[in-house]
């Protein structure tokens, strides 16, 4: 079982043992443009989801705070999100800043088997819901790719953009999956056109303008040694 170390404003610091993981998937709040973009995704071999949006139940050891990430192949990519964490009260759920580490070969073959095949690596600092549930359409999500020395942006949005942290608590709750040791991740938004995703490195960003205060996390990829046999 894995353990998160989140540390809140004022430095309180919360250790929460990781039970369960979920990733939404197809989770934009504009619906008609998930169906395009369910549409795009199926010319490319990736198969539709029964329903949209989706969740996705992953194994709870891959929800990981780290600078590394392991990869087997050239082909696997981060997606920026936000986390919902909840801890021992679960009427004071934790946001963070996240990125759910993709294997885009095997997405081909099922959305869940690749959502599998790579971490959920997260933030080490989050904000508590209820202190930023009135301005959260306001607050920004960035992701970075590096190769080589230099940085580029490749996804810009706010969380207007995404089904909120409330919908999926609601859909929780139905389920009885609300429960201390929680954790889903929220879906992603659109990568600019003309990015190479295929990174040696990425960074995530959430911003909030109201206080100017923001939670991030980086970690390199770490491609693996060729098998043998």
């Amino acid at each position: 079982m894995s353990e998160l170390v989140l540390t809140l404003p004022g430095g309180e610091v919360r250790r929460i043992a990781v039970r369960r993981v979920f990733n939404a998937g197809y989770a934009g709040r504009a619906q008609e443009e998930v169906a395009a973009h369910v549409a795009e995704l199926a010319e490319l071999g990736v198969p539709a989801p029964a329903v949209v949006p989706a969740l996705y139940p992953i194994a709870p050891y891959l929800a990981v705070q780290t600078g590394r990430v392991p990869a087997q192949h050239g082909r696997t990519s981060g997606e920026a999100e936000w986390a919902l964490v909840i801890g021992d009260d679960v009427v004071d759920p934790l946001l963070t800043v996240a990125c759910d580490h993709t294997d885009r070969d095997l997405e081909v073959h099922g959305v869940a088997w690749s959502k599998n095949a790579g971490l959920d690596v997260l933030g080490g600092e989050a904000w508590r819901l209820t202190e930023i549930a009135d301005r959260l359409d306001a607050i920004t999500l960035r992701a970075w790719v590096r190769h080589g020395a230099g940085e580029t942006l490749i996804q810009d949005a706010t969380l207007a953009a995404l089904l909120t942290p409330a919908y999926w608590l609601d859909l929780l709750r139905e389920r009885g999956w609300l429960e201390p040791g929680t954790v889903l991740l929220s879906g992603t938004v659109a990568m600019r056109p003309g990015v190479d995703q295929f990174a040696e490195g990425w960074r995530v960003e959430l911003a909030d303008p109201a206080t100017g205060r923001a939670l991030g996390l980086s970690y390199s990829v770490d491609r693996l040694p060729e098998p043998i046999g």
